[in-house]
């Protein structure tokens, strides 16, 4: 038989761990040739790539990420070559399979649950050419019109499956994509807007086979390796020896994720990173979800907040490691007040990313089962994303989502930290009132719906605290135009703000520079420029306040000052000091 395990990736960069397990699982009695794409391909180019490849049997591994596409594709094979036997896993045809089965009729499997050891023996039963069905654990089919369902075998040994990340065809695309790896399955918490919370307990992998699997992955260009783990630090004595196997044996440039339980992180184990990791070694993805108590009650969700504040404060002063916090709108009985709140308790540790997502009503979860309760409403189709409840209509949805717009491009790309620092600590009550103001105007003035340069973003901030009449946007200018010009590589061509200084004192502020280099730091006086390279590779503007002060301290005291940043010819990025006007 000719077999092909495929799926839609959300994106290139995504590689698909759980068809790579199936192969190699399923081997050396079975070559299963692997065929990945991503949503964004046109279906008729899917399906015109999978039906030249001439398959006996196409399983796809579904998420509700690629779902609606991925029933597209199927249908369309099935009308052109009814013969290929189309077999569909996954956690989004796990549960309420009865029905998968009733509604998509071009699937005539489906495998439910862990799919290694089910998916081998179906190929052994079809290949058989009088395939007895019944014998597959956890497989759905039909027979005489009516959809069977099989009843699961028990928990796969996870130290005897064969590594899925050994085959030659992935090592020419391991420096360009992300590669995911799984050390334990199964999640110790029972959140109930989670799928990791129906399987109850964790199982681990052998461990000195991942260790040599992490080789085998660096050795040939692996640099984002990201660990599937619902918690990886369940176990400390795991997480240190995994940890200090990462520290020892990295190669530079390689970086590595991980989902962290924050509030039952140990201070020591904190303290040994700070002081052992190398810096950008390691990233930790934190899901907080909520602070409200009683909303985390509801969802079985046992979380200590101070704990968790710990952690993250501790790993945030150590330097070493980016901190990843989630947050999740929409979960019973928090409203919009208790969401702001929410926002605002997380946000105060200044996380370098903060993703704001929605509530997801999944199937199989404890939410999605007593929806009622709440008075849930969402989408029939994937993601089954909530359009409202009880406490949080659909209109406070869509006030929120204002918030993660503007967040997205204002707080987690990180162009201009120095300047919502500045307005979420002095101009706005709380940094979520700054992003629910600033987002309601971006959605009125329908920047949602086009494309930004750089510039743009910082016109279109300006223009918002201009419409307000912000105070103090003369100090505001000024950070905004340090924030710029740092994150430049090269001296830039077309700055997004008219240029302040005339010619004539722009001048006589280069003849200072020059003769007294060192009024703008000890660094400028030691580039010791020349007169035509002062002025062919030095930017000078306005400031009205004191910036060397305000970085130091964070006091504004205000002065009329000049920014001063030389940029290296060779791209090394800008140099910046400030002296008095």
């Amino acid at each position: 038989m000719k077999i092909i395990c495929s799926t839609l990736n959300a994106k290139y960069i995504h590689t698909n761990l759980a068809i790579r397990y199936l192969k190699a699982y399923a081997a050396p009695e079975f070559s299963i040739e692997l065929a990945e794409y991503t949503i964004k391909d046109p279906a008729m180019n899917i399906v015109s790539d999978l039906i030249a490849k001439k398959p006996d049997v196409i399983g796809f591994s579904c998420y509700i990420w690629n779902i609606e596409e991925t029933l597209k594709v199927i249908s369309m094979i099935k009308k052109i070559n009814p013969s290929i036997a189309i077999v569909l896993g996954g956690p989004e045809v796990t549960y309420d399979t009865a029905d998968w089965m009733e509604k998509v009729p071009a699937a005539d499997f489906i495998i439910i649950g862990e799919g290694e050891a089910a998916f081998k023996q179906l190929l052994i039963e079809l290949e058989s050419g009088a395939p007895k069905l019944e014998k597959v654990p956890g497989l759905a089919y039909r027979l005489d019109g009516k959809v069977k369902i099989n009843l699961q075998s028990g928990k796969l040994d996870l130290k005897e499956i064969p590594s899925p990340y050994r085959f030659p065809e992935d090592i020419p695309h391991l420096g360009k994509r992300v590669t995911y790896i799984e050390t334990s399955r199964g999640c110790p918490f029972s959140c109930q807007f989670c799928l990791s919370s129906i399987e109850v307990g964790v199982r681990y992998f052998d461990r000195e086979k991942i260790k040599e699997d992490i080789r085998h992955l660096m050795a040939n260009g692996a640099k984002t390796i990201k660990f599937v783990d619902r918690t990886f630090n369940i176990s400390r004595s795991y997480a240190m020896e995994m940890f200090r196997f990462l520290i020892d044996e990295h190669l530079p440039g390689t970086v590595f994720q991980f989902e962290i339980t924050a509030d039952i992180m140990r201070p020591e184990v904190i303290e040994f990173l700070n002081k052992e990791a190398p810096q950008g070694l390691f990233r930790f993805e934190i899901g907080v979800q909520s602070t409200n108590e009683y909303t985390n009650e509801l969802v079985m969700r046992k979380q200590n907040f101070e704990k968790l504040k710990r952690t993250v404060t501790m790993v945030k002063e150590g330097g070493k490691i980016d901190q990843h916090l989630d947050l999740i709108a929409g979960l019973p009985e928090e409203n919009y007040q208790s969401f702001r709140k929410t926002f605002n308790d997380v946000f105060e540790m200044r996380p370098e990313e903060l993703q704001l997502g929605f509530l997801k009503m999944l199937r199989g979860t404890g939410v999605r089962l007593r929806a009622d309760e709440h008075d849930y409403i969402y989408m029939d189709q994937a993601p089954y994303e909530i359009l409202g409840n009880n406490v949080l209509p659909f209109e406070d949805i869509i006030r929120i989502k204002q918030v993660e717009d503007v967040l997205e491009k204002y707080w987690n790309s990180h162009r201009m930290d120095a300047t919502i620092d500045y307005l979420i600590t002095r101009e706005f009550p709380s940094p979520f009132d700054f992003f629910q103001e600033f987002g309601a105007y971006w959605d009125q003035k329908g920047w949602a719906r086009i494309g930004h340069q750089l510039e743009d973003l910082f016109k279109r901030l300006h223009s918002f605290l201009e419409s307000r009449d912000t105070r103090n946007l003369d100090i505001i200018e000024g950070l905004m135009m340090f924030d710029y010009l740092s994150r430049q590589k090269y001296s830039p061509r077309k700055p997004w703000w008219e240029k302040r200084f005339d010619k004539k004192d722009r001048s006589a502020l280069y003849q200072r520079l020059l003769a007294v280099p060192s009024i703008a730091g000890k660094s400028f006086e030691r580039l010791g420029l020349s007169e035509k390279e002062m002025y062919k590779h030095t930017i000078l503007e306005p400031l009205a306040f004191d910036l060397g002060t305000y970085l130091s301290s964070g006091e504004i005291r205000e002065a009329p000052s000049a920014l001063a940043v030389y940029y290296d010819p060779a791209g090394k990025g800008p140099l910046i000091g400030s002296f008095a006007q």
